[in-house]
């Protein structure tokens, strides 16, 4: 009798155990970026072929090489600013669980080289519209309006030449 019981003791205990771990996996899974592909819950890294990089969804890092090691941060450096994240294809590995995905960049680089694009990919959360118009919400007065001054037409003669002055990046 006595053994059963310490049986059942032990089996409800293994059964807590493994209910313990699955809450903790499904904790840590962090929620995906707004530019990542829709339709998986529970994914952990994507692989960025185009850059060779890889994303961390729970740490919300990029993981690239650079400076002779893997770099972990939470902006693409320097050389890739202007890449296009929502555009770009993202490669989600489903099979790794772990810290170092770079651990099989050697494998990744090949099967998904520069370029790659399997099936298409739809952003969690549509891409962000900047407009030129974004900021300019006093416009909706016209000039006969009693809330209008001068004030508005000189701050929108200064926003113009401001956006056509530094919307061209490098110069």
């Amino acid at each position: 009798m006595k053994t059963i019981k310490l049986a059942i003791a032990g089996l409800f205990l293994l059964v807590a155990n493994a209910t313990q771990a699955q809450v903790s996996i499904n904790v840590n899974i962090g929620n995906p970026p707004a530019w990542g592909p829709v339709g998986y819950t529970e994914m952990e890294y994507y692989y960025l072929p185009d850059i060779e990089a890889y994303y961390d969804v729970r740490a919300s890092q990029f993981i690239y090489f650079g400076g002779g090691r893997w770099v972990r941060t939470t902006y693409l450096p320097r050389q890739y600013r202007n890449y296009d994240l929502y555009g770009g294809y993202k490669v989600v590995l489903t099979d790794y669980h772990g810290r170092t995905p770079y651990t099989y960049f050697d494998r990744h680089r090949v099967k998904y080289y520069k370029g790659y694009h399997g099936g298409p990919q739809r952003p969690y959360k549509p891409r962000p519209v900047y407009g030129y118009n974004d900021r300019r919400d006093y416009k909706r007065y016209d000039k006969h309006d009693k809330h209008y001054d001068k004030h508005h037409d000189k701050h929108d003669r200064h926003d113009h030449d401001d956006h056509h002055d530094h919307g061209h990046g490098r110069r």
